[in-house]
């Protein structure tokens, strides 16, 4: 008998905390009628930024149209925040608290090689990163969530961001920029949500991380400083090119041999310039790159042994060096609790079998800033679709996504700001 009632309390008590995070079915219902009927505007609006793509702090046109959607929704718009970031404001028709959605706007100096009918206008910038989608999905979610004002309960609040990707030399921009001028406060945000398109996970899933999720990314920028002379003489000047092999060759062995196996590293050198002419050993040569990491010693080791590679090779040849290491945004920390009870909620949209545990990204997000202020729950969207040929790489010239993916994402970030609101 008391173990039957033990049983009792505990089916109850299960009951009850599965209904904590019950959608209820007339607003799933609502909520997929209305994305279905703006789908097509959606797609709309993705391709004509993507057409029409902008460069960290420069997402002029981006900004003014989402602006004037967000004042077409009555919503409460500012404009012209850490250069051209846009936030709406929607107030529901009952009290609580405010959380957030963010979505970036910038995109890349790349040119784009795709053969379709929304193809880039402009030469040498495209959206390879997807932001055209993120900006979509978070207009998505204002057109919707604006039709059901009487159901939300509290304050939502739309960040658009520029310069994810990075502000220009010299400028400020991004996150970092965007907090400092305010977003968070006024009012004051208890929690926000943001996603990234990923095309190594198809169309139809998310992926996500508790915890650290994606690393850190830092920028050095190193320059060897040997002497010029002729190609026939080369035993008269100092060959900074054959420096800057030996350097690249030595910095792998940061990671594979200095550096604890456990401590994920990645160290990426994407740029070499130097030298004018085939028959002239070059004056000096430049080294651009990237150092991913999880842990802050980790980091201070790595550029501490960086240097010390620099400073070994080139004075053994006679040359000199400068070295410059810029750090980046920290890595993306999702809130535990926020997960859990995030991706119970995305479960029951799409099903479990959708929803995949991943291992910490190497990839890197601004998005980060936010996290540090406030709970945060950032997780990747699916846009890869073998089939249609939707496989290529962020960063790629080739890159596209599934645009099945915008009403998915629209629905699962309507739910998870009206699911907070309603448990908070």
């Amino acid at each position: 008998m008391k173990l039957f009632k033990r049983k009792r309390w505990y089916l109850l008590f299960l009951l009850l905390f599965t209904n904590l995070f019950a959608i209820e079915p007339s607003l799933e219902r609502k909520i997929n009628i209305e994305i279905e009927k703006v789908k097509e505007q959606l797609i709309s609006i993705r391709r004509q930024i993507h057409q029409n793509p902008e460069l960290s702090n420069r997402e002029f046109e981006t900004s003014k149209l989402v602006a004037e959607h967000l004042k077409k929704l009555g919503l409460k718009v500012k404009t012209d925040i850490a250069h051209t970031g846009v936030v709406g404001l929607l107030k529901g028709t009952q009290s609580g608290p405010t959380v957030a959605l963010r979505a970036d706007m910038d995109a890349l100096p790349i040119e784009e090689l795709n053969d379709i009918p929304y193809k880039s206008k402009r030469k040498g910038v495209m959206h390879a990163c997807g932001h055209d989608v993120h900006t979509t999905i978070g207009l998505g979610t204002a057109i919707i969530l604006s039709k059901i004002r009487n159901k939300i309960k509290g304050n939502i609040k739309f960040i658009f961001q520029p310069a994810e990707e990075g502000a220009p030399p010299g400028e400020g921009g991004g996150a970092n920029l965007m907090i400092k001028e305010g977003v968070l406060e006024n009012p004051k945000v208890s929690a926000i949500f943001g996603l990234h398109v990923f095309p190594l996970i198809n169309v139809g899933t998310i992926g996500y991380k508790p915890k650290a999720f994606m690393a850190q990314a830092n920028r050095f920028e190193i320059e060897i400083i040997g002497k010029k002379t002729h190609g026939a003489a080369p035993h008269l000047g100092v060959d900074p090119i054959v420096i800057a092999s030996e350097v690249v060759l030595a910095f792998q062995t940061i990671p594979s041999r200095q550096i604890d196996a456990r401590e994920p590293v990645v160290l990426s050198i994407g740029i070499i310039e130097g030298g004018n002419r085939f028959n002239i050993i070059a004056d000096k040569v430049k080294l651009i790159g990237t150092v991913r990491v999880f842990n802050p010693k980790t980091n201070q080791e790595v550029r501490s042994r960086m240097e010390k590679i620099v400073k070994g090779i080139t004075q053994s040849y006679g040359a000199h060096y400068t070295f410059k290491y810029d750090e980046g945004a920290p890595p993306v920390y999702n809130d535990p609790d926020l997960v859990k009870e995030s991706v119970s909620v995305i479960k029951k949209l799409i099903g479990s079998r959708n929803v995949i545990l991943l291992k910490p990204q190497m990839f890197a997000e601004d998005f980060s800033y936010y996290a540090l202020k406030v709970p945060a729950f950032f997780y990747f969207l699916g846009v890869r679709n073998e089939a249609k040929g939707i496989i290529h790489m962020l960063h790629t010239p080739n890159f596209n996504v599934d645009e099945e993916c915008i009403p998915i994402g629209v629905k699962l970030m309507c739910h998870l700001l009206l699911n907070y609101l309603e448990n908070h």
